[in-house]
């Protein structure tokens, strides 16, 4: 059960801290060394708890480097090896981004563990590990999302399945929903021959425009200005028509307002959400989160079976555009700080504080 995440409250005295270390409790800001193997552990660390007698308290890892502990090789107190680990993912992430923009093979993953200085095994697992997915997979989102670029400008599906590095046309067709989250020709045409009603209401965190297909709500956004709610709304949509509200629109607007005054429970609204299959996955597991609590990034990922692939969540929690409905708003960082919102952070201080009950 997801509930607002706290700070674990740092014990002062030697017994609450051999307790915490007991229960292996994360505890940010202290670490413990063990006397007779000499080295610094952070609390959490999952090997075996040293004798009682045997273990010192730290407030980091550099004072406990001047008594003479080195860092634990399994909890990695520094984030030392994470930060190299970190750094060979990305630089083979950059070479198969650099092979895709060149039109040439992607590099295998014996080329790429070679290049990193580990053997094939070990970097798939620390591919998974930072990436949240595996080098194979990370190149076929590569090659979905150029697709989608291309289709998104108009081309020809032929000509996009070339640039997107995609051997097969008829791969696309069989597979393009599962791929894109549409059909190619829906994302080829870009919106064309759809038809988008808009409506615009003002609210406690200012104007909200709701856009609405014959599918469903595609858009909830907040912002200041009218001209530049539709300027995004017909980015995401270049070819749709986009018309004034009718009678849906204007009462999923009303619904909108009045969840913003008093947020409680789901936004409940038809949805026209338009995404990858990634994406939607996080959308969906979005919706899931009830209202007046959060969860971060990194459980989220956890909980889509990918615990290294926070990353990989944030950018679709950013590419949301259907805001309330999809609530972004209740991921937060790890610490419980506030991490990016496409409709800023006062926006999202302001909601959760009202899903709480607070003042906005």
């Amino acid at each position: 059960m997801r509930d607002t995440p706290e700070l674990i409250p740092i014990p002062s005295d030697d017994e609450a801290l051999w307790q915490a270390l007991l229960r292996r409790d994360p505890l940010p800001g202290r670490f413990y060394g063990v006397t007779t193997q000499g080295v610094v552990c952070r609390f959490g660390c999952p090997a075996r708890p040293p004798l009682r007698r045997h273990a010192r308290y730290f407030s980091s890892v550099a004072e406990a480097g001047e008594a003479g502990f080195r860092p634990c090789l399994r909890c990695d107190p520094a984030g030392e090896r994470a930060a190299i680990h970190a750094a060979a993912v990305r630089a083979a992430c950059a070479a198969i981004e650099a092979a895709a923009e060149a039109g040439e093979p992607v590099p295998s993953l014996a080329a790429l563990a070679g290049k990193a200085g580990y053997a094939r095994h070990h970097f798939l697992r620390l591919f998974r590990e930072v990436a949240g997915v595996t080098p194979h997979a990370f190149s076929a989102a590569l090659r979905t999302r150029r697709l989608g670029d291309a289709l998104a400008s108009g081309g020809r599906v032929v000509d996009a399945v070339a640039e997107a590095g995609i051997g097969s046309e008829s791969r696309v067709y069989e597979d393009g929903a599962r791929m894109l989250g549409m059909t190619p020709g829906v994302a080829r045409r870009g919106g064309a021959g759809e038809v988008i009603r808009v409506a615009f209401g003002n609210g406690p965190l200012g104007l909200v425009m709701v856009g609405m297909t014959g599918r469903g709500v595609c858009a909830i956004e907040l912002g200041d200005d009218q001209a530049a709610l539709r300027a995004s709304l017909a980015a995401r949509f270049p070819q749709a028509r986009i018309e004034p509200a009718d009678e849906a629109v204007r009462a999923a607007v009303a619904r909108v307002l009045d969840w913003m005054e008093e947020p409680r429970g789901a936004l409940d609204l038809p949805l026209d959400l338009r995404g990858t299959a990634f994406q939607r996955r996080v959308w969906e597991a979005l919706r899931a989160i009830p209202s007046g609590t959060t969860t971060d990034y990194a459980a989220l990922a956890g909980e889509l079976g990918l615990p290294r692939g926070a990353r990989a969540v944030a950018r679709a929690c950013a590419d949301n555009g259907v805001a309330l409905a999809v609530p972004c708003h209740r991921v937060v960082g790890r610490d419980g700080s506030l991490r990016g919102y496409r409709w800023g952070l006062p926006r999202k201080a302001a909601l959760l504080a009202r899903e709480r009950g607070g003042a906005a």
